[in-house]
């Protein structure tokens, strides 16, 4: 067998096997350099691994995930969900359309889905199920409302495409998915409004509404976060790295001042998680820099780009292809793993038909989002049906709903590139290095 060969079999039988994807792609990586090139080159090991990881801008990824930790236990979510129910009111549809609204703030704030997914189940589960929604609708909703998180600015999915993909400014990158996870949360609300009308959930006559002003005044400092580190970017102010720090800073002051829901134990605690799960991205970035090495230095992924390109060379039909096959990667691995093992595949296609790399990665992006809560991983939804106690499997059928109209959104904007495109472009941001 050819290296290559060598390298992409070793990966697949490791991954088959259940080693974790971090390992398996080490492994490959290590196969197809002994197969390919020497043993002695080995000892280039511990130098990729480190290159993989030396990049300033992966330090604002811990930081992002302890701002959602953060955002999740400070309170934030329920006095948002108040403000909504304020502002929205007892009718069918209601809370549905609170739980959309809330996710796409939050989202403003962490970049992380299932942070997001826990944050928001937690407030919104027991109202919803009280007002008449099915458990396994709401779970549904709220996992993939929450995965418009890597969409919605800051995210920490399209800090790591920022990463892999050369030249290509994280600030247009912010820009250019606010507008798309917009869209994607309206493609949940409206088949969440219909099914509420037509199966009457919640009474619109209910007089359980929280008073507008008491409300927003609650709501004002978890409002003004997303307007924080956005208007701080766009300003200039500060880089997208130390947005993360200004993050964590303003959602420590409001937790422990203001909504007074977090203490020293909970910081502990909180610091403690963030860093486990920032060891984990860590290591899959690290040796996945042992699996792009090897494929760029064997010739590997430019192999398997002239494969794809010999399906067909009408660009909207590989495009198209190319959406289906990370749909279907991203209902099987973490959206981390999916981002170092396609881009690097991607990028001569990307070059060939002279796509927008900006426009490409929000694609990428809409496409990981439906992959967070459709089964079998599912990561949002197995947070949401945890807490909402129930089995996966019962919400199989409201998930698959919500995929195929988030995917009709992921539609519009390939064919609509302007839709991600407009706002980085009026900011002024470089939308794209070729």
């Amino acid at each position: 067998m050819s290296p290559d060969i060598w390298m992409l079999v070793v990966f697949g039988i490791t991954m088959l096997l259940g080693i974790p994807v971090a390992f398996a792609l080490g492994l490959g990586g290590a196969a197809g350099i002994i197969a390919g090139l020497s043993p002695d080159m080995l000892a280039t090991l511990g130098t990729n691994t480190y290159n993989s990881i030396a990049k300033y801008p992966l330090i604002a990824i811990p930081l992002f995930i302890l701002t959602g930790l953060i955002f999740e236990r400070a309170g934030v979510a329920a006095s948002l969900v108040r403000f909504a129910q304020s502002l929205i009111g007892p009718r069918h549809g209601g809370l549905a359309l609170v739980a959309v609204l809330v996710c796409l703030i939050m989202g403003g704030m962490s970049g992380s889905g299932p942070a997001d997914a826990a944050a928001v189940a937690m407030v919104m589960l027991p109202s919803m199920t009280k007002a008449g929604y099915p458990k396994p609708f709401s779970a549904s909703l709220i996992a993939a409302s929450a995965s418009t998180a890597i969409l919605i600015p800051p995210s920490i999915a399209l800090i790591l495409y920022s990463v892999v993909m050369p030249g290509v400014d994280l600030r247009a990158l912010f820009a250019a998915g606010l507008f798309p996870g917009i869209l994607a949360g309206l493609s949940l609300l409206l088949p969440a409004w219909w099914l509420s009308r037509r199966y009457g959930w919640e009474d619109p006559n209910s007089d359980d509404r929280p008073d507008i002003k008491d409300s927003f005044i609650k709501a004002l400092p978890a409002l003004f976060a997303p307007v924080l580190i956005l208007g701080g970017l766009r300003s200039g102010l500060f880089t997208p790295t130390e947005a993360a720090v200004v993050a964590v800073t303003y959602g420590l002051i409001i937790g422990v001042f203001i909504y007074k829901q977090l203490d020293p134990r909970s910081l502990l605690d909180m610091m403690t998680e963030a860093g486990k799960i920032s060891g984990v991205v860590m290591i899959i970035i690290s040796l996945a820099g042992i699996f792009a090495w090897a494929g760029t230095t064997l010739g590997t992924f430019s192999s398997l780009a002239n494969a794809m390109l010999s399906i067909s060379d009408n660009s909207w039909i590989l495009l198209l292809l190319i959406m289906l096959l990370v749909l279907l990667a991203g209902m099987l691995l973490d959206a981390v793993s999916i981002y170092l093992i396609i881009t690097p595949i991607l990028i001569p296609l990307i070059h060939h038909f002279e796509w927008n790399p900006v426009w490409f990665g929000i694609l990428l992006a809409m496409n990981i989002a439906i992959g967070q809560f459709t089964p079998p991983v599912a990561v949002n939804l197995m947070v949401t049906t945890k807490v909402a106690n129930i089995r996966l499997e019962k919400t199989f059928l409201w998930s698959l709903l919500f995929m195929v109209t988030m995917f009709s959104a992921l539609l519009l904007v390939m064919l609509i590139p302007g839709i991600a495109l407009w706002l980085p472009d009026k900011l002024g941001f470089v939308v794209g290095p070729w």
